[in-house]
């Protein structure tokens, strides 16, 4: 008896927004070993506290959903067991807090590391969760009437070739922190809420607002647990990509409205860090921020020194002006987004098709990113991009 051959395996790739494609655009590298290669990062301060904070965003919502309650909410007896839970969550998931950053440790727990036992320490992670609740929550959770709504779609591979491509498709997913979906009002210019006066003052969205058919429209909404980037840097064009995509996965759900703007909230910028509060200064200074600022905040930092001030106070509405980002919706906008994605997920193909053919992981894949990520990657002492001085090189 003859037996047939088994016919070629065919999938179609999937790749998420966040967890693949910014990632991939992050360092190329860095995202093989962490995503493809799952080696997690030994220090993972930045992917912990994004986790961290959607989460405690979310059960914020649900707490203030279900009990009603009143802002601004206590730290202690509101905000920790939140966090907390959280925390636990992060554990399980093998991701575990940095101590200088989050204190996970309760009340007359001993614990070495910190200069008393008097726990919990409001560590920045907490400071910052405290504030994004107390700051956006009173104006935000009202807003929303979906959370993290999971979205799917498909397109074609882009320069598919039948005898190398894996696939003529390949799926795309996200997931929206928050869904809001509003009657279409004129009058946002004199609504209580800090968020849709921020709306109000943008002219795209009016546009965008007249042009649509319907008595409701919605806003996608999209949680960063970092500063806002540079005005027009690769970072601050990946965001809005996000957006725009997510719009588009949108559109094609049954039950979706039409998508008028996007907002980011950067929750780092409402309590920044030296480190964020430096780069502040050199955006402000260098032209390198879209927001106009109060000559208050522009001397202070224009005056503040980093080697001679522990930290600088700006006003709460700089830090809120900084924290908001309003993404226009527009479709070129939205094709170009698609259009950028779809480059990025033909890299990716060729640089999997490559290490499948045979080449080394390093040729295979593109070692490119900042200081700031090649500072913090455990793969930089056998990474091409990344030099190491004398002074980095640490001996035991």
């Amino acid at each position: 008896m003859r037996l047939s051959s088994k016919s070629k395996e065919y999938i179609i790739p999937e790749y998420s927004l966040t967890g693949d494609l910014l990632s991939f655009l992050t360092c190329n590298l860095q995202y093989r070993y962490q995503n493809k290669g799952t080696l997690p990062p030994s220090m993972p301060k930045q992917l912990w506290f994004g986790e961290f904070i959607h989460g405690v965003m979310e059960e914020a919502y649900l707490k203030w959903k279900n009990e009603n309650i009143s802002f601004d909410w206590s730290w202690i007896k509101h905000i920790r067991p939140i966090e907390k839970m959280i925390d636990l969550r992060l554990r399980a998931r093998g991701l575990y807090p940095p101590l200088d950053y989050f204190c996970p440790y309760s009340i007359n727990e001993e614990k070495l590391k910190y200069d008393d036992s008097n726990h919990p320490h409001k560590l920045l992670a907490s400071a910052r969760a405290e504030s994004a609740i107390n700051t956006w929550g009173p104006y935000l959770f009202p807003l929303i009437s979906s959370a993290e709504v999971l979205l799917k779609g498909i397109r074609n591979m882009p320069n598919y070739n039948i005898e190398i491509s894996r696939s003529n498709y390949y799926g795309i997913n996200g997931v929206i922190d928050v869904l809001s979906s509003l009657k279409i009002d004129k009058n946002l210019k004199d609504s209580n809420n800090s968020i849709l006066k921020y709306l109000s003052l943008n002219d795209n969205f009016y546009k965008r607002v007249k042009t649509i058919k319907s008595d409701e429209y919605e806003i996608i909404i999209d949680y960063k647990g970092m500063k806002r980037p540079t005005f027009e840097s690769a970072t601050w064009n990946h965001h809005s990509w996000q957006i725009l995509t997510y719009a588009w996965l949108r559109s094609m759900q049954e039950e979706s409205k039409p998508i008028a703007a996007g907002i980011i909230f950067y929750l780092n910028e409402l309590v920044p860090s030296i480190e964020d509060i430096i780069s502040i200064q050199k955006d402000v200074l260098n032209n390198g921020s879209d927001l106009e600022v109060e000559k208050n905040d522009y001397d202070k930092i224009e005056n503040w020194n980093p080697y001679e001030e522990d930290f600088l106070f700006l006003s709460d509405k700089f830090k809120m002006d900084r924290s908001i980002r309003i993404v226009n919706i527009e479709n070129n906008s939205i094709s170009h987004a698609l259009t950028e994605f779809d480059d990025v997920v033909s890299i990716i193909e060729d640089s999997v098709i490559k290490e499948a053919n045979g080449f080394s992981i390093k040729k295979a894949w593109k070692a490119d990113a900042d200081k700031r990520t090649c500072d913090a990657c455990d793969f930089k002492s056998f990474c091409n991009n990344k030099k190491l001085d004398f002074n980095d090189m640490k001996v035991p």
